[in-house]
């Protein structure tokens, strides 16, 4: 299959600004209200309470989602303290955001490849405002609810940014410009739930105390939206290059050509879903463990998510964006192990730092560097679903970890719940040295001197 015609390089400056600036507007909106969950399901919580002891007590969605969880809880060997709660309903509610994005994910990849990222992109927004504006007005639980449903269902920006970085890009770009998406990340989530938690401290609506950081929320996601609808681009190979007198059967024809693989789609999407398996169940016990052992307040938490962030904001602007893909992940999956043998063992401040350093090299390589590998595995026609794909088995991934990884830590104890980490990274570590090989287009060009004059060289 012959490869589109390169982007020009104003062009490629310009979607670059676009979905950067569009991507952190959209990262720090969706982080606003990550360390306001406990906060927000227990005011859900008490006014049904209030509402209960005014009137009849009646079966409500939440009051039945809390049954299931205390029963969930009677089944551990030993007693969960009842303030643990709030923080089972929060990661169900997580697990089922994610499991929605799951579903969602290869649809909105396909329908990019068939109607433009650009459309799709747009589209999503659309259902991002719907879902920000139910929170807005949720005096109740079941509003809340539908919001989360909302954006679970509607969420494609991350991936359809990813997309559109593999349209732009070539071999030697690419890992660059996957950092620049990572860089988005660590940044909104450096500085995206510190600004939440303040602008949860204003009260405006005395009937939803949130309304405040939900409604700069809404106005940071409409302003992304109208900003996408100026200025950016159609990136789509197939609608950009395609001249006016090819004919819809010749584009399909060229579309459908096939492309030479290095790696199957089903192994990149086996060790995406098994590492995001076990690092979100990790990143979702964190909390638990650094309040038993250290007695961490939610200061001290944001204060250590907050160095993840910044370290991995540097690595990603210094270094993964220097690396091939594959040295990425490999860099990232076996820091990740170290990581969990650390946590399964630290007893002092410092030693959990040291986890945390190797937990922000895995955040800044891991992930982005499937995203990269997948995209070298795709053709132009296909890119938009097969990272939908990519995507989706990694939100199952999200979805089943915490569940599991926090059954193992309540069950059996903080050293074999990391020991079993360690131990199903270790396994996604061998994957990613062992079955993973680098694909042709992903190697670094760098110059080297050869008998006194400049040369390009590749290296893997």
């Amino acid at each position: 299959m012959g490869l589109a015609p390169p982007v020009a390089a104003a062009t490629r400056k310009t979607v670059l600004r676009v979905i950067f600036i569009s991507l952190l507007l959209d990262l720090i909106s969706f982080t606003f209200i990550l360390p306001l969950f406990p906060n927000l399901l227990e005011f859900y919580r008490n006014v049904e309470a209030d509402a209960d002891a005014a009137a009849a007590p009646s079966k409500t969605i939440l009051s039945s989602i809390l049954g299931y969880l205390n029963a969930y809880k009677a089944a551990f060997a030993r007693p969960i303290d009842s303030r643990y709660d709030i923080v089972l309903l929060g990661g169900a509610l997580g697990s089922l955001f994610s499991i929605l994005q799951a579903i969602a994910s290869p649809v909105i990849g396909h329908l990019s490849d068939r109607f433009g990222r650009r459309n799709a992109l747009l589209a999503s927004m659309a259902g991002n405002i719907v879902s920000v504006l139910l929170w807005v007005v949720a005096v109740d639980f079941r509003t809340f609810l539908a919001s989360r449903i909302v954006g679970g269902l509607s969420e494609g920006n991350v991936q359809l940014a990813t997309a559109i970085a593999t349209d732009i890009s070539d071999a030697d770009t690419r890992g660059s410009t996957m950092a620049l998406i990572g860089a988005c990340f660590s940044i909104s989530f450096t500085f995206g739930p510190a600004l939440g938690a303040w602008l949860s401290s204003i009260g405006t609506v005395a009937a939803n105390p949130f309304a405040t950081a939900a409604g700069v929320s809404l106005f940071l996601i409409v302003t992304e939206t109208v900003y996408l609808y100026l200025y950016l681009p159609e990136t789509l190979p197939s609608m950009v290059n395609k001249p006016a007198e090819v004919t819809s059967s010749s584009s399909a024809t060229a579309t459908a050509a096939p492309v030479q693989r290095t790696n199957s789609h089903f192994l990149l999407n086996f060790v995406h879903m098994t590492f995001l398996l076990f690092f979100s169940g990790m990143e979702f016990s964190l909390p638990f463990m650094t309040y038993d052992l250290f007695g961490y307040s939610s200061a001290n938490n944001g204060r250590l998510l907050g160095y993840v962030g910044l370290v991995a904001s540097i690595l990603q602007g210094g270094v993964t964006r220097r690396l091939p893909p594959l040295l990425s992940v490999r860099i990232g999956v076996v820091s990740c192990v170290v990581a969990f043998a650390l946590l399964a063992r630290a007893s002092t401040v410092p030693a959990l730092y040291v986890a945390a350093t190797c937990l922000a090299t895995t955040s800044a390589t891991v992930v982005m560097g499937l995203n990269a590998l997948s995209s070298f595995e795709a053709a132009e026609g296909e890119r938009g679903g097969k990272l939908g794909i990519l995507r989706s088995w990694g939100q199952l991934g999200r979805g089943l970890g915490p569940l599991l990884f926090t059954s193992v830590y309540w069950w059996a104890g903080r050293e074999v719940a990391y020991g079993m980490g360690a131990v199903g990274i270790s396994v996604v570590s061998l994957l990613t040295l062992f079955g993973l090989k680098t694909p042709p287009g992903s190697a670094v060009k760098v110059r080297v001197k050869a008998n006194g004059r400049g040369g390009d060289k590749k290296e893997l």
